[in-house]
């Protein structure tokens, strides 16, 4: 088994507080967020959402890339983006939507069979399934 830690320090209230989240496990740095970067404009900090979506856009594509080259179909390349759409929802603020977007190389293979292997690795990868009871639509092509 292994664990990844991340550790967000934050000061002040919700509206005017700030904070910065390190990604502890890799010692990639620091990321500044604040309320306005959630839930207005990105304004060079990120959000809780955009670390969701960098988390699943890796996700999917190392799934994928494992059920392609365990059908022996190896991908040559494979380009994932994940959207998180975050706004109100019933008494609060929610996650209310994830769409991926993959394209891919994958000599050999059919369009239809890509696209099945790619709804394949949606249901299975690990960060897909962590967010169940989430919306997530895809949006899979070869090219």
């Amino acid at each position: 088994m292994t664990d990844r830690n991340a550790t967000t320090q934050w000061t002040g209230d919700l509206e005017s507080g700030s904070g910065s989240v390190t990604l502890d496990s890799s010692n990639a740095g620091q990321f500044p967020v604040t309320w306005a970067s959630r839930a207005e404009s990105p304004d060079g900090r990120t959000s809780p959402e955009e670390l969701i979506a960098a988390a699943h856009s890796a996700c999917y594509s190392m799934q994928l890339s494992g059920l392609l080259s365990a059908a022996g179909t190896p991908p040559r390349s494979i380009d994932t983006s994940a959207e998180v759409s975050f706004g109100p929802r019933g008494d609060g603020f929610a996650i209310t939507g994830i769409a991926l977007t993959v394209r891919a190389e994958v000599p050999g293979l059919s369009a239809e069979d890509f696209a099945a292997v790619a709804q394949k690795a949606k249901e299975v990868c690990p960060v897909s399934v962590a967010l169940a009871g989430t919306t997530i639509t895809l949006d899979a092509a070869l090219g």
